[in-house]
């Protein structure tokens, strides 16, 4: 069923990505996704005009919905279409200049989940933040552009195997619940969307750390892991391939050749490093 829930007279802001959903089965789709439950705590970034946030609060009667939405001209809009809905917030602002400490607050230190139809251009620092944050999240659930959702989703020795491949697969369980076809939104995108779900699992190492070493490993793709590592942690090439070999690895080897678990005993490796 397609719904036209856009503002009267709302003129979309190009600077925002603002690309609304129209779809409500899709969005229904999306809160099954997320395994949202009726007392769960739930994160939104971007209410848009809120055709998500009414699904969410459906979702999850006995819980608590905090909408984060940077646009301040739908303010107005989204408090009167919602000002009966006692389980919902909404906090107007970027989502990534918000402090931990005040999401932590807005959720009285609970867990929560993560759902959000995110703008393309802005999508992967969103997510980074998300996982380096160290908040109490349960799992995330978005709305990615599909070649994003496609390298997020890839295996090592792929050529869309990158650093978000492996971060985001060792920080949880991820796949790709669905494809989302751009005649979907409003205004319809030049690409198609995917939703990527991760189930949040506790890591071995803190995930600033392992991050910080698969992002230096795929610096400068096209050199080998030896290099990266000399170019990326300031050590010797002595260091470097000295590293590879204790772990068994091929001194010609390259970053997108390396699976989760080899990266995790990396990270161990380099600790002085980092």
């Amino acid at each position: 069923m397609i719904e036209n829930n856009t503002p009267k007279d709302f003129k979309f802001k190009k600077k925002f990505g603002q690309n609304f959903l129209k779809d409500t089965n899709l969005l229904k789709a999306i809160v099954a996704d997320a395994k949202v439950q009726q007392d769960d705590c739930v994160l939104e970034i971007g209410a848009g005009a809120g055709a998500l946030t009414e699904q969410i609060c459906v979702a999850c009667p006995k819980g608590k919905v905090v909408s984060v939405e940077i646009d301040n001209t739908l303010k107005d809009f989204l408090q009167e279409k919602f000002k009966n809905q006692d389980n919902l917030q909404f906090v107007f602002g970027d989502i990534l200049k918000i402090p931990t400490s005040e999401i932590e607050k807005l959720f009285n230190g609970k867990p929560f989940r993560v759902v959000a139809n995110l703008p393309y251009y802005i999508s992967s620092p969103i997510i980074f933040y998300l996982i380096e944050s160290g908040l109490n999240i349960k799992s995330i659930t978005v709305m990615l552009q599909k070649e994003l959702v496609d390298r997020i989703t890839a295996k090592p020795n792929n050529k869309d195997y990158g650093a978000i491949s492996v971060i985001l697969g060792l920080y949880g369980k991820v796949k790709k619940t669905r494809d989302v076809p751009r005649q979907l939104f409003t205004p319809m995108p030049n690409v198609d969307s995917g939703i990527l779900s991760i189930e949040i699992e506790p890591t071995q190492l803190p995930i600033s750390k392992i991050s910080k070493v698969v992002k230096g490993c795929f610096a400068m793709r096209r050199k080998t892991l030896a290099n990266n590592l000399i170019h990326s942690f300031n050590i010797s090439r002595e260091r470097a391939e000295s590293v590879l070999e204790e772990l068994n690895l091929d001194k010609n080897i390259r970053a997108e050749n390396l699976n989760q678990e080899q990266y995790i005993l990396l990270t161990k490796k380099l600790g002085e490093f980092l």
